[in-house]
């Protein structure tokens, strides 16, 4: 069973691209959504076995390297903290293949398409349940390699092309980093494997040793590196970039990689990572405020966008912020439960979105939209279901985990807790403000459509609505259900697979915080609801004169414009390199250094030499007989001095007779 779960998406990826022309469009449909979905519940059984009934299994398939102290095999851990991922990636996954169906029908390349779903799935299962880092890294960098093909599906468009070109150039700079804190890890613990370096961390706790001349924490160095590696993949404020330009894919792909899989990487390597991270406190406060900051970059930055799904792309970076956050402080399990809440309710967001897209012809951008409620109601509920559990209003899956995050960073009772608690806060409010904001301008405002597109309105078809009843069903269920067993008080249902430190406990402390902290929240929440609605419904001159104004103006352009990251990076970064590259690196090494000294030089050399030596052939005698006798007296001079060549020809010193030929020549 847990070997068909690892590798029927493979199967499923290469039997769609590699027969997917004898297949057919409707065949390669039919197969991969049907591997994926056998390989969904096999991962129910997973987490019934391993999860439920504290199982878990460890599997080695064979070993891959065996060199010296470096020894890595290809082995799989299901612990509990695997199978509740494989529950979400396959699901999800299942859920997108399925809607694809209905979404991709008029595509010509549907094969390709889903060989590229399938493969970015078992990429993503290697990812979670490899039990060593290396064999992680290969997960790793197969998402972003599958990402990068997704993106790019279009491969015909411009932006597509931009899009996906960013997001591998973005990825890899965190990826550097993480295999920077690999290399640390294997100097340190001599050893990649997950089970002996959690073993090992506590004893290596506060030892210190050399880093660019200074000297540091070993494990507080690690952390940091692998945040890094976070920061990239769960786009972290800094490398955040790439993920709304991703939105430029189709719409099942932003489903699924921005909703259950690729995006929440980084925060499951620092969850898993959580016996490093619990002896590197320096570490963790380093999360905890690149967290919060995260999700109030994101937040206020979703409020101004147009474009319908990347507003859903900005909520993601956002809740990501939430998830780091609550890693920061200790509560790995409260991230976790949050990071599967979201999968549900942001995949239930991109899949209405794509059903509206669908609905009008590709359109994307919401003030072309309005008055979609009359045409399509079934994806108005839908869509509103998803907004009401993102914004965290009672008793859906998002409040059941966004409130205890913001909970617990108040009763963390720190300068790091009270800044993620009050960042996160103000965050609720920009998020149900921009989510009631889209339903709005997409659903209730006049309409600002196409007369034709909204002719051709439909609702989705069965294959896109099925997906959608499952994943509102989740949005509203899971988190009620699932609440007690992945934090309440007492439940032993991470066993080993997570670890904190008794001093960091803050659980039972949060249940005691004053009551209306508590609802701080949620009265936020509410009220950036209720202002969304009336701004834009009763008072929307008010928001156009304050567009207007000066200090509006320029406010405005600081949001829509994302506080200027992608600017600055153009212009004092990616242009620098790019001229460097060009008048440095072309032009004075590609085309002078290196040609001069290599082919072009070489060319050169030979040239003027055969032509001089053609010279010799004067056709006299005489001049023979001088060249032999002169051929002659070195002949004799090198046998005479032969002890003494050794000397004459020193290894060390060769390489400068060489230089100083080449110069006298061209001189």
């Amino acid at each position: 069973m847990y070997i068909l779960i690892i590798f029927l998406p493979l199967m499923a990826a290469m039997t769609a691209g590699l027969l997917g022309r004898f297949l057919g469009k409707k065949g390669t449909q039919l197969l991969t959504t049907l591997l994926i979905s056998i390989c969904a519940i096999l991962s129910l059984l997973a987490f019934y076995e391993v999860g439920l009934c504290a199982s878990p299994c460890y599997i080695t398939l064979m070993t891959w390297i065996d060199s010296e102290l470096l020894y890595g095999a290809w082995g799989f851990m299901f612990d509990s903290l695997t199978v509740t991922m494989l529950v979400v990636v396959t699901s999800v996954s299942s859920l997108v293949h399925l809607y694809s169906i209905g979404y991709m029908s008029e595509d010509p390349h549907v094969p390709r398409f889903m060989a590229y779903l399938s493969l970015f799935t078992f990429f993503m299962i290697i990812l979670v349940t490899a039990d060593n880092f290396i064999q992680m890294f290969v997960g790793w960098e197969g998402v972003g390699l599958s990402s990068y093909l997704l993106i790019n599906f279009w491969f015909t468009r411009l932006q597509a092309n931009k899009a996906a070109m960013k997001a591998m150039i973005v990825n890899r700079i965190g990826d550097f980093g993480l295999s920077l804190a690999m290399f640390t890890i294997f100097l340190v613990f001599k050893t990649i494997d997950f089970s002996t370096i959690f073993a090992i961390a506590p004893y290596l706790a506060e030892t210190k040793f050399i880093f660019f001349s200074l000297e540091v924490d070993k494990l507080t160095l690690i952390c940091i590196l692998l945040f890094i590696g976070a920061v990239g993949k769960s786009a972290q404020i800094g490398l955040h970039t790439w993920l709304p330009d991703a939105m430029e894919g189709p719409t099942p792909v932003s489903a699924l990689i921005h909703a259950a899989t690729m995006v929440t990487a980084g925060v499951f390597l620092i969850i898993r990572c959580s016996p490093i991270f619990e002896y590197a406190p320096n570490a963790l406060i380093l999360v905890t405020f690149m967290g919060a900051i995260t999700a109030f970059f994101a937040a206020t930055t979703g409020m101004v966008q147009n474009d319908l799904k990347r507003v859903i792309a900005y909520s993601t970076c956002s809740q990501l912020g939430y998830m780091v956050f609550a890693c920061g402080i200790s509560n790995y399990s409260v991230s976790m439960f949050h990071l599967m809440n979201h999968a549900f309710f942001k995949a239930l967001l991109f899949l209405s979105a794509g059903s509206v897209i669908h609905a009008l012809n590709d359109e994307q951008d919401m003030r072309r939209m309005g008055g979609l409620i009359k045409l399509i109601p079934f994806t108005y509920s839908m869509m509103v279901i998803g907004s009401l559990s993102l914004m965290g209003f009672p008793f859906l899956t998002g409040f059941y985990s966004k409130d205890v995050i913001l909970e617990l960073t108040y009763a963390k009772y720190t300068i790091g807790g009270s800044f993620a608690h009050w960042l996160g806060t103000i965050s609720a409010f920009f998020t149900s403000f921009y989510s009631f904001r889209l339903l709005f301008l997409t659903f209730l405002n006049n309409s600002n459509s196409y007369k034709t597109y909204l002719n051709h309105s439909h609702e989705p078809s069965l294959f896109m609505t099925i997906p959608l009843i499952l994943l509102a069903l989740g949005s509203i269920f899971i988190g009620y259900i699932t609440k007690d067993m992945f934090i309440g008080l007492g439940t032993n249902f991470w066993a080993n697979s997570l670890f904190i430190l008794p001093d960091h406990i803050i659980m039972l402390e949060s249940e005691f915080i004053a009551y209306w902290i508590k609802l701080i929240p949620v009265i936020f929440s509410i009220i950036g609801a209720l202002s969304a609605f009336i701004l834009y419904s009763l008072y929307n001159y008010i928001i156009l004169s304050y567009k207007l104004s000066t200090f509006g103006n320029k406010l405005f352009s600081f949001l829509s414009k994302k506080w200027y990251f992608d600017k600055i990076y153009n212009e004092f970064i990616v242009q620098k390199a790019l001229d460097f590259g060009y008048n440095i690196g072309f032009k004075n090494l590609d085309r002078g250094i290196i040609e001069v000294i290599g082919p072009y030089g070489i060319v050169q050399i030979i040239y003027s030499l055969s032509k001089r030596l053609s010279n010799l052939q004067s056709g006299y005698v005489y001049h023979y007989g001088f060249i032999m006798f002169i051929g002659l007296t070195l002949f004799i001079t090198f046998i005479g001095l032969w002890n003494f060549i050794p000397y004459i020809f020193f290894y060390k010193i060769f390489f400068l007779y060489l230089i100083t030929l080449f110069f006298i020549y061209f001189n």
